[in-house]
């Protein structure tokens, strides 16, 4: 993206994620305060009632890979016993750990993550978040408390919602123990409406990518994605979208593209390769193609929450996620979001750590090609681990591909 066409909201969400790290230390110094440690899809808002400061792990993680610092840090997890076939989040930021260093530092001045006084996690994404938190509750002799998710779900049924709802209300019960506070209905009630309110204006800043041309790029909704991940539940998050959203829509009535002489619409399916966002942004530029959309940056779209019902809403929102649906159910979606975004081409991220959140492995790519006559490209790479990843073969693999788009 060029300084004229850059997107201008991008200055002040870079305040906001420096104030959010800046307020998290400074409350991990203040006895006063606590720390809980959340996974990105855990039940934040739960927490934020209890007045806890929630810290994302996979959001430093996430800092590590765009940075090209998690190889230093994967061989040191990897020297602890911990497979390098597993989550690159998880032994990047283990290795970081270990060697007492983190992505804070050299982004924001902080020199150390804040110390939990709690870890929560939920394993709708993956088992992996489970190990993990489980690592660091050892590590800082804390309570861990985590939500056991069902898996590859086609149609979620009230069983599955059921489940979840039982053990969030579980969690909250031992919070009260924990915190020695009573739960306070309104305050969770306030927190989910905030958090739904987030949702639908992030849902409303993706979706403006439907306009031909797109104002925005998957690589941007990466970038943009901050506050629905760490900042969900409070103002801030609202006010920032509002604002974005505002922005990209005087875009689109000033013709202001993402990509110049936008040609070709393509959706990525899978993880950012975040050590590679800004080349894998200009290259596709360069071939006037658009990543209009992913199913990653809707990950954080919870529509089903609902303030009056909030933990069966909760229970719901967080279980219905992309990641944990059965093949079928995944197909049904992307097919509809090829519809939406005016598609040309499919990409798919094979992640080497994430096959959680890789779907070329059953055939999905070929069968959803079939149906419906979109041609797609498979990258084989990670999400942090760019060992696995060749610069030159995925530059001209994405070439080739431009090529065919351009030639049917």
């Amino acid at each position: 993206m060029t300084p004229e066409n850059e997107i201008k909201s991008a200055h002040e969400l870079r305040k906001i994620a420096t104030e959010y790290y800046q307020n998290l230390d400074k409350a991990s110094k203040d006895p006063r305060k606590n720390i809980a440690w959340c996974s990105s899809v855990g039940p934040a808002e739960l927490l934020l009632a209890f007045d806890y400061n929630v810290y994302y792990p996979e959001n430093h993680t996430a800092i590590l890979g765009a940075s090209r610092s998690a190889n230093k840090y994967i061989p040191v997890a990897v020297a602890q016993g911990y497979s390098p076939e597993i989550c690159s989040y998880l032994t990047s930021d283990i290795g970081a750990y270990i060697k007492k260093e983190t992505g804070l530092k050299r982004a924001y001045g902080i020199e150390k993550v804040p110390k939990p006084d709690i870890l929560i996690y939920n394993t709708n994404q993956c088992r992996d978040v489970q190990d993990w938190f489980k690592y660091y509750a050892k590590e800082f002799q804390v309570p861990i408390l985590g939500i056991n998710s069902p898996t590859f779900i086609d149609e979620l049924s009230n069983t599955h919602v059921k489940t979840v709802e039982e053990q969030i209300k579980k969690i909250s019960e031992t919070l009260e123990k924990i915190t020695d506070q009573s739960f306070e209905r309104k305050k969770l009630e306030l927190r989910l409406q905030l958090s739904l309110e987030c949702s639908n204006k992030w849902n409303s800043v993706l979706e403006t990518a439907s306009s031909i041309p797109s104002p925005l790029t998957f690589f941007d909704g990466c970038i943009h994605m901050l506050p629905a991940v760490v900042l969900r539940g409070t103002e801030i998050a609202v006010e920032y979208y509002d604002k974005l959203e505002q922005e990209l829509k005087l875009r689109i009535e000033n013709g202001i593209a993402a990509v110049v002489e936008e040609s070709f619409r393509c959706f990525w399916e899978g993880m950012p390769i975040w050590g590679k966002l800004r080349a894998l942004s200009n290259q596709f530029s360069e071939l006037k193609t658009c990543i209009v959309a992913s199913t990653y940056c809707n990950s954080w779209i919870f529509s089903d929450f609902n303030p009056q019902e909030p933990f069966r809403s909760m229970a719901k929102a967080y279980t219905e996620l992309f990641i944990n649906r059965s093949e079928s159910s995944k197909e049904k979606y992307l097919k509809k979001m090829m519809d939406k975004f005016s598609v040309d081409g499919m990409i798919y991220h094979n992640a080497r750590t994430c096959p959680n959140n890789s779907n070329t492995n059953y055939g999905m790519p070929k069968r959803l090609q079939n149906q419906t006559g979109i041609p797609s490209l498979q990258i084989d790479a990670d999400l942090n681990d760019l060992n696995v990843y060749s610069e030159e073969q995925t530059k001209t693999n994405i070439e080739a591909f431009i090529e065919q788009l351009a030639g049917i």
